[in-house]
């Protein structure tokens, strides 16, 4: 009956991470709007943040929980779903083509990122604070970086006709979504959904970590195992329902650009910070593995991306499906 009852809990946790995340960035978005904050900025900012928040939840609250492997296995099996799980789906769906900014900055970027963190982890067999001082440096100048190309771009824009929003294209349906749409054009139902929405997110987090611990403990398996699997597909739900259902609608770019943002965000921000909140061990005989395949997963990301018109097609989302599938085959059978 306990187990049941956690098992309860690690499903409401997961969905108060999801809609709570969900929730947040509406709110957040709707406040820098009302700022006059341009959207671009918000979509790099905010709305980014917004969609890592539930794997910077859950790790900061493994790692004040000292549950190590919980916190690192989130990182790295949410950037391996990400992109094999994700992504495969998502170029079945539709193909995908990759950005020349994407090219040329973003990916490079995740790879860098990628092994970096394989490279700190390696030196020091551990995740020190100075280590997650260095990855948040270079998450600094990264955003940096996209906020100085966004100025450059709205200034570009702005000699050119204004063009249709989203909302325009695709209004509200039902009348719960006119009435949403509604309460988002008032300031304080949006402060208001902002503070509920990142209520939910941590006290979703919570849950998700201890409900975790607690499934690990009763069934013997490592929490690294529990982290790279339930967690990981669990806290990566808000990057699969926006990247599948951007794909199914034709907004392509939505779909590849949200998993590479979120895999930077997840490396620099997430894994940066849990490391300054307790020491994540980087043990070579488990850890390295897990980070290399997420190291691979960026690879193989980028090298179908230089091919074939810049596209992911079919064969890489049955590609990509397939290492996914054998990855968790080694989790279980290893």
């Amino acid at each position: 009956m306990e187990l049941f009852l956690w098992i309860v809990l690690l499903v409401v946790g997961l969905a108060l991470l999801v809609k709570g995340a969900d929730w947040f960035v509406d709110g957040s978005a709707g406040i820098a709007g009302k700022c006059k904050i341009p959207s671009l900025i918000i979509g790099l900012t905010v709305v980014a943040f917004g969609t890592s928040a539930p794997e910077l939840c859950v790790s900061v609250a493994s790692a004040i929980a000292h549950s190590t492997d919980l916190a690192i296995g989130n990182v790295v099996g949410s950037n391996i779903c990400n992109i094999l799980l994700i992504l495969g789906i998502s170029a079945i769906v539709s193909k995908l083509p990759v950005t020349k900014n994407s090219l040329v900055l973003d990916l490079p970027v995740l790879l860098v990122s990628s092994a970096l963190l394989v490279g700190l982890g390696v030196w020091g067999q551990s995740l020190q604070w100075w280590d997650g001082l260095i990855l948040l440096a270079v998450f600094g100048g990264y955003m940096a970086f996209l906020l100085v190309n966004a100025k450059k771009e709205l200034r570009a824009q702005a000699a050119l006709p204004p063009v249709e929003t989203q909302e325009e294209k695709d209004p509200p349906k039902g009348k719960i979504g006119v009435w949403y749409a509604r309460m988002c054009e008032k300031t304080w139902f949006l402060i208001v959904l902002t503070l509920v929405g990142l209520g939910m997110v941590v006290g979703g987090g919570t849950l998700l970590v201890n409900g975790a611990k607690y499934i690990a403990s009763y069934f013997g398996m490592p929490e690294r195992i529990i982290g790279l699997t339930v967690v990981a597909i669990g806290t990566s739900l808000p990057e699969l329902v926006t990247s599948v259902v951007a794909a199914h609608k034709g907004e392509t770019d939505i779909a590849v650009g949200n998993i590479i943002g979120s895999n930077i965000f997840n490396i620099l921000l997430i894994a940066g910070i849990s490391s300054l909140v307790y020491p994540l061990p980087f043990v070579i005989e488990k850890n390295m593995i897990d980070a290399l395949v997420a190291l691979a997963a960026v690879v193989l990301l980028y090298g179908f991306a230089l091919f074939k018109g810049h596209k992911l097609g079919r064969v890489a989302g049955i590609t990509m499906l397939v290492c996914f599938v054998g990855y968790y085959i080694y989790l279980f059978l290893v």
